[in-house]
């Protein structure tokens, strides 16, 4: 897929007011794709967001032999009798999800070839404890030749430990046992509501797994799965996402489609910042009537404050008054984002893995890059809280994890167009 070169001009100084409507998540849809493999047959997954990764997950299981139609909010994956064990194709290198198609394909097949995956450089995330958790079912694995290589006769169930929460071994683990013979355990698995949102699918296709949202899934294997329909969980780092925006700018956003539940740190602190947050059926409302109060931030892993939104409460801190804290305990190279905040005159300094911040009234125009999705939506973010027009590059990030940005943006009453980069 060809992505033309393309900057984001954004506007400073307006005040976003209105509605915006979050669609299914990132972090979900693409695992739910790679569910699919599972079983044979047509799977539809709806609720889908219209962004880059999408179609990419498509290609990768086009190239494992499912046939794949991506249709607005909705894809359709017919999966055959025998796909493919082998992903290794452009896709893949482009993609750092691919890697959740090991799981089922061992599941399934017994046997996987995937090449090791690209994604966003947001620092180390080492394949080791998917390969721990595979071995630990059975399953003989290797690094070679730039690919990911797992074998077993027949997996079957274990007691795992994860090291650390680790929604991507969560999530191969899990897929990997449902298949398998006898019970899985899995200790200190990750807690995200995408997790759950997994598994709600897979149970949906005949899997026997207990314990989503807490530290411990117990999956019973079965010996076969059918296909589904499901309806991927809301995004909660997109609602996030408007939901500092609504402060960054002392603006008032309402946020529907997503689940107020999945935020609850995050929107506390922005109480502690100063908003005025209101919970609503479908969503929330984020109100700034004031310059933000400085506030700190940890990031850990779910039901904490989530690393995709470090981004975002950096440009908060970097407006708001008084001296912030941002501690990163997750992706040990996210603080890239810092250096083209102090592009922007951010008072913003990096120690390890604390961020140290004081805030401006206004920050300054400038041309900065997007490193990640994360990075690209905050500085946006931080655009809108300068005084002229800041250029943000590479915005091809951002288009991989938000759906409809500039609309929903220009919406709620920015000033914010696409140009050509060259």
């Amino acid at each position: 897929m060809d992505v033309q070169p393309e900057k984001l001009l954004v506007s400073g100084g307006a005040r976003l007011d209105g509605d915006v409507t979050v669609t299914g998540a990132k972090n979900s849809v693409l695992k739910l794709m790679a569910a699919a493999l599972l079983a044979e047959g047509t799977t539809t997954i709806s609720n889908c967001p219209r962004i880059l990764d999408v179609p990419l997950m498509a290609d990768v299981l086009r190239g494992l032999g499912c046939r794949v139609d991506v249709d607005g909010d909705v894809v359709t994956i017919d999966t055959p009798q025998e796909p493919s064990f082998h992903a290794d194709f452009p896709a893949v290198s482009r993609l750092r999800a691919s890697v959740c198609v090991l799981g089922p394909l061992m599941g399934r097949l017994g046997r996987a070839i995937v090449a090791l995956p690209g994604g966003d450089a947001i620092g180390s995330r080492p394949l080791d404890m998917h390969q721990n958790g595979l071995q630990a079912l059975g399953a003989t694995m290797r690094i070679e030749h730039g690919a990911v290589v797992g074998e077993a006769a027949k997996l079957r169930g274990a007691t795992i430990e994860l090291d650390f929460p680790s929604v991507g071994a969560t999530e191969n683990i899990v897929m990997a046992a449902v298949l398998a013979v006898g019970t899985t355990t899995i200790e200190n698995a990750a807690r995200e509501p995408e997790i759950a949102d997994l598994v709600h699918m897979l149970n949906g296709m005949g899997a026997r797994i207990t314990g989503a949202g807490t530290p411990t899934l117990v999956i019973d294997g079965v010996d076969r799965l059918s296909p589904t329909h499901h309806r991927t969980v809301g995004d909660r780092v997109v609602g996030g996402t408007w939901a500092f925006a609504a402060a960054v700018t002392r603006g008032r956003v309402r946020v529907h489609g997503v689940d107020a539940d999945h935020l609850t740190v995050p929107l506390e602190r922005l109480v502690a910042a100063g908003a005025v947050v209101s919970r609503a059926p479908d969503g929330f409302e984020v109100r700034m009537n004031a310059r933000p109060r400085a506030v700190d931030f940890v990031t850990l892993p779910y039901p904490s404050f989530p690393t995709d939104l470090q981004p975002m409460a950096l440009a908060l801190a970097a407006v708001s008054d008084g001296h912030s804290i941002i501690t990163e305990n997750v992706f040990d190279a996210r603080f890239r984002f810092v250096e083209e905040l102090i592009r922007m005159g951010a008072d913003a300094h990096i120690d390890g893995h604390h961020a140290s911040i004081r805030g401006r009234d206004q920050l300054s125009s400038a041309p900065v890059w997007a490193t990640d999705i994360r990075a690209g939506a905050g500085l946006v973010l931080a655009g809108l809280a300068a005084d002229g027009v800041t250029e943000v590059h590479d915005v091809f990030h951002i288009d991989r994890g938000y759906p409809d940005f500039v609309q929903n943006l220009t919406s709620l009453g920015a000033t914010v167009e696409r140009a050509p980069d060259r």
